[in-house]
């Protein structure tokens, strides 16, 4: 199986043995009567069959296959975070790791100092001084298209234009859904977990600072110290993502403290060997949970 998230030479021997049941499409999930036939699935002699490769999903009798490679479909109210890839007419083109670019209307975005008024000519043309390509920014999924995109918005003061930071991409599949996106870590490290698979970590920003002031805080030198962490949460990510263990905070930590035991400098923690080390923990809490 083409996998290429997962270690390019597992040891035979494993540290951590995480139950996953990975399926083929014509593999049969259930001859049961009374199971729920959910996505990658569908029901033929009685069975039900995977129709995609991927990792079978139970939810009490709701049965389904989520692909492992699949693009970020989304929904309504899901924060992510995107690449800038065109500025067009009155939108932005962004890239969400979805089959189609999503659309981020000059509409949807805030004005600098939050003012609400209705957008000028003058702020068509001064597009530019908002988003340019190859910006990364964070956004809410406001609405789909019948023609199957997507559109964001960044009303809030929350979100918006991301500087000073490591971006991340993994398969959305990986990323568990919880209430917060945006976290900030024990390790003084602040992340946003979009749930398109891209990934923002970033130095801390106090909650008592304005926005005004939060948007200088952003801009500071980052120090050495705080590069070191930031730089261990990134391959802890990574790490997972290549382990194939789900992303949260709790998992994130596990890694990242357990790297810290063993003494493992950031760039010692992506050797195939100390991979399986240092996700014993965050592999046995899918266990439990």
């Amino acid at each position: 199986m083409d996998l290429d998230f997962l270690p390019p030479n597992p040891p035979k021997k494993r540290l951590c043995t995480v139950k996953v049941q990975y399926v083929m499409p014509g593999d049969t999930l259930s001859t049961e009567q009374d199971f729920l036939r959910g996505h990658g699935t569908y029901v033929g002699d009685s069975k039900l069959t995977a129709t995609v490769s991927g990792v079978v999903e139970k939810v009490n009798k709701l049965i389904s296959v989520k692909p492992l490679r699949a693009r970020y479909q989304g929904e309504v109210g899901d924060v992510v975070v995107g690449r800038i890839v065109e500025v067009g007419q009155k939108k932005w083109k962004v890239d969400v790791n979805s089959r189609q670019d999503a659309s981020l209307e000059l509409s949807a975005i805030n004005l600098p100092g939050g003012v609400q008024r209705r957008r000028t000519y003058t702020d068509e043309r001064n597009m530019r001084s908002f988003f340019v390509e190859n910006d990364l920014i964070s956004a809410e999924v406001q609405q789909f298209y019948s023609a199957g995109g997507m559109a964001l918005h960044t009303r809030n003061l929350k979100y918006g234009k991301l500087v000073n930071g490591q971006f991340v991409a993994v398969p959305p599949a990986l990323i568990k859904r919880t209430k917060q996106a945006f976290v900030t870590l024990p390790c003084d490290v602040d992340l946003i977990l979009g749930n398109n698979g891209y990934i923002w970590i970033s130095q801390h920003i106090p909650e008592e600072l304005t926005p005004e002031d939060a948007v200088e805080h952003q801009k500071k030198e980052v120090t050495f110290e705080t590069r070191q962490r930031i730089c261990r949460v990134r391959n802890a990510i990574v790490t997972l993502a290549t382990m194939f263990i789900a992303i949260y905070p709790a998992t994130i930590m596990d890694t990242y403290e357990e790297s810290e035991e063993h003494n493992l400098q950031p760039q010692d923690m992506l050797k195939p060997n100390k991979m399986e080390l240092i996700t014993v923990r965050a592999g046995g809490r899918k266990k439990k949970e």
